[in-house]
């Protein structure tokens, strides 16, 4: 039998071939947009951090201000002793903004996935989750026992197939997708998926993740709204909203809530603040799509639907050297591979900031047509 590090190489040996290897590149913040790499200072358009708010001066204010007050860690599961009362005030503001009755902090997005899905459905129950779905909702269907199946991309009618060939032969349907795609920055049909899911009897599930702070604040028809704290809210966590009942079941029975450590004070403060500017400044949350929109305007390319705008490539090696040419000419845009994305359809993510000038967007556009 090989050895574990022989296996192991192996494996690696393989994901080179296909150009599909991952290293961790040291990244440092250093102000708004710009970070530093390799020693190079950058302008970034692959930071989910929408708003700036992670650098914002009352975000880290909060941060300071709890971290001198409680300390550095929560020393315990929320269930135990480490249900800090900054938890109350950042799940009251996150609900209200939301408009649903209540909220459930989690310690990220993935376990907000992984605690919620589990807990909601299990054997004998069916799934039908967006093609595109993130990778922490499939994880977590999977995980659940329930079925999975997949519909494909925002369509409607192979949705309704499947709901009409196999809705009655389970017990509970839970659709999942999510507000706005974290690969393609479109946005699902959400009013559409909510009729059905009514027709049907399902629930409805939908992943917030890069819609919170982003788009124009709307009123969201899914029972379970999902999450996260760590893209415009620039902090770290994860969060359910939804009815009384949900955040009640939620708290007793979702285990990646019951046995993990809660996240410290300093962030749960922080992302109170966060989330409060979100709410009462929609100036600020209206400039990333803005600027997605300005930039698409110059690359003559669909009008961008949210602060995701895609620059599909196709092949590995040609997105992997886009990445790099963009890079020796001051600008970090990462290259997004199979499997993150589907085979054949590598591509550059630029994610628009309410930090990124026009000026930013007008310098990186000519560069890339010449690469392109």
């Amino acid at each position: 039998m090989p050895a574990l590090d022989d296996t192991l190489a192996q494996k690696i040996s393989v994901l080179e071939s296909k150009q599909q290897r991952r290293v961790l590149q040291q990244t440092e913040m250093v102000e708004g947009v710009y970070v530093l790499r390799g020693g190079k200072k950058l302008i970034s358009f692959s930071s989910n951090d929408y708003l700036g708010l992670s650098g914002h001066q009352d975000v880290v204010a909060a941060a300071h201000a709890a971290l001198e007050k409680y300390s550095a860690g929560a020393g315990a599961s929320r269930l135990v002793s480490g249900n800090h009362p900054l938890y109350a005030q950042l799940e009251s503001t996150l609900a209200g903004y939301k408009k649903t009755d209540a909220a459930c902090i989690f310690g990220s997005g993935y376990l907000a996935n992984l605690g919620a899905i589990t807990a909601l459905v299990g054997k004998g129950d069916l799934i039908l989750a967006d093609k595109y779905a993130h990778a922490c909702m499939l994880d977590a269907a999977r995980l659940s026992g329930a079925t999975l199946m997949r519909f494909a991309h925002n369509n409607m009618a192979h949705l309704r197939m499947l709901l009409e060939a196999n809705r009655t032969e389970h017990h509970h349907c839970l659709l999942l997708t999510e507000t706005v795609f974290s690969m393609d920055g479109d946005r699902a049909p959400l009013g559409e998926i909510a009729l059905l899911a009514k027709e049907f009897d399902a629930w409805l599930m939908t992943d917030d993740a890069h819609g919170l702070g982003v788009l124009p604040h709307e009123q969201n028809p899914a029972d379970i709204q999902m999450g996260t704290l760590s893209k415009a809210a620039g902090v770290y966590g994860g969060y359910v909203c939804g009815s009384q009942a949900l955040i009640d079941y939620l708290q007793t029975s979702a285990r990646s809530l019951i046995y993990s450590t809660a996240l410290p004070p300093s962030v749960v403060a922080s992302a109170a603040a966060a989330v409060n500017i979100i709410a009462t400044q929609p100036e600020i949350v209206a400039k990333p799509l803005a600027n997605a929109r300005y930039f698409t305007e110059l690359m003559a390319l669909p009008e961008a639907q949210s602060a995701i705008v895609p620059v599909m490539l196709e092949k590995n090696d040609k997105a992997l050297r886009a990445a790099r040419l963009l890079e020796e000419n001051g600008f970090l845009v990462v290259a997004i591979r199979p499997p993150t994305v589907p085979e054949n359809t590598a591509r550059l993510r630029f994610a628009f900031s309410a930090l990124h000038t026009r000026e930013h967007i007008e310098q990186v556009v000519p560069l890339l047509k010449g690469i392109l």
